[in-house]
């Protein structure tokens, strides 16, 4: 039986048959290797005057627009000094989705991801301090800074910070204590209950919200469940706007389980974790799920147990009672570490929303 007839889906819009409109949603190495597959099929680079090199150079021009919402919670590393040194939305995120949307991964995206490692300035990387200093030159509107960066990488696609608000995270555990901090919350030893933004108002951007119902393919995942995921769903009208949306929605669920974050958890409580933190919308904001089913090799199982990851159980009849379709498969990719390997699952998502 082929994938699609696997899987029931609502007619497509007529929008989808001249290429798609693609939003990606997560962060952390997750969303940036996604997107270097979705890239693949975008024709040219986002808001160029005429194109630059129209044309896919090595795949179909499957989309005609591309869309990464990136949760921008950090508060480690060079993030997290700039974002208490300046008070702007801690850049790491955005910047690894910049290198990983631009045209040339490396030229221009080769110096965003270089890191100072003596004086001052050690620990920071080029990229964060220059959206750091373009924030600051726009009057502290970070998203207008991540655009201008775009436009300088030439990226084949926007790229929205979930909320141009300062936030921070806290998270009350399984002990009742109350946790505040990223960083704090994934060295803690307790089980994340619940998780919550500081201000709790804190709202998107228009044109993520437009992007969102203007899409006709959707995805969340992979990454961190809690602190790349969920996080983006505590900003207000970004889980209405998906449970509205007549997308195809899908849920790409991570390789392994994680620690302080997933350990223990089968693929259908991964899901089950996202829903419950999508607010008071009882509508579904998920169509299929993406789910690795392919072995793993016993080296690197071995490497990941001793962090006490293992892959994640896919329990497929409880993700189908949850209303939820999995679409099974091997997504994976090994090479020293395990990733998703983002053209086989890219080629997957797109089989899903186009008009077949």
């Amino acid at each position: 039986m082929t994938l699609i007839q696997e899987a029931s889906r609502p007619a497509p819009p007529v929008a989808r048959q001249q290429g798609l409109r693609v939003v990606a949603i997560g962060g952390g190495t997750g969303l940036s290797t996604l997107l270097r597959g979705l890239k693949r099929h975008v024709a040219a680079p986002t808001g160029t005057q005429p194109p630059i090199d129209p044309g896919c150079p090595d795949a179909p021009c499957l989309i005609r627009d591309l869309t990464a919402i990136v949760t921008v919670t950090d508060d480690g590393g060079s993030s997290g000094r700039l974002r208490e040194d300046l008070h702007v939305p801690p850049p790491g995120d955005v910047r690894n989705c910049l290198v990983a949307l631009s045209e040339d991964e490396h030229l221009l995206s080769r110096l965003f991801q270089f890191r100072f490692d003596t004086g001052e300035l050690q620990g920071h990387s080029f990229g964060n301090l220059f959206l750091a200093a373009l924030s600051q030159i726009n009057g502290g509107d970070f998203s207008h800074a991540v655009q201008m960066s775009s436009q300088i990488l030439a990226t084949r696609g926007r790229i929205y910070p979930a909320t141009n608000t300062n936030v921070t995270l806290a998270a009350l555990m399984d002990d009742g204590s109350l946790v505040s901090g990223e960083t704090n919350i994934t060295a803690s030893k307790q089980r994340i209950v619940e998780l919550m933004l500081e201000p709790a108002d804190a709202l998107p951007l228009s044109e993520t919200l437009e992007a969102i119902q203007a899409a006709d393919l959707i995805t969340m995942g992979p990454g961190s469940l809690y602190t790349s995921l969920i996080t983006n769903l505590l900003v207000r009208g970004i889980p209405d706007a998906l449970a509205a949306s007549k997308a195809t929605r899908v849920y790409v669920c991570n390789l392994m389980t994680q620690a302080n974050e997933s350990l223990g958890l089968t693929a259908s409580q991964h899901i089950e974790r996202i829903l419950q933190h999508a607010g008071p919308t009882k509508r579904p904001i998920f169509d299929y799920a993406l789910i690795n089913t392919a072995p793993i090799s016993p080296t690197l199982l071995a490497q990941y147990a001793r962090e006490g990851q293992t892959p994640i159980t896919p329990d497929l009849d409880r993700i189908r009672s949850l209303g939820v379709e999995p679409i099974t498969g091997n997504f994976a990719h090994e090479d020293g570490v395990l990733r998703h390997d983002y053209d086989k699952v890219t080629d997957c998502l797109l089989k899903l929303a186009l008009p077949h």
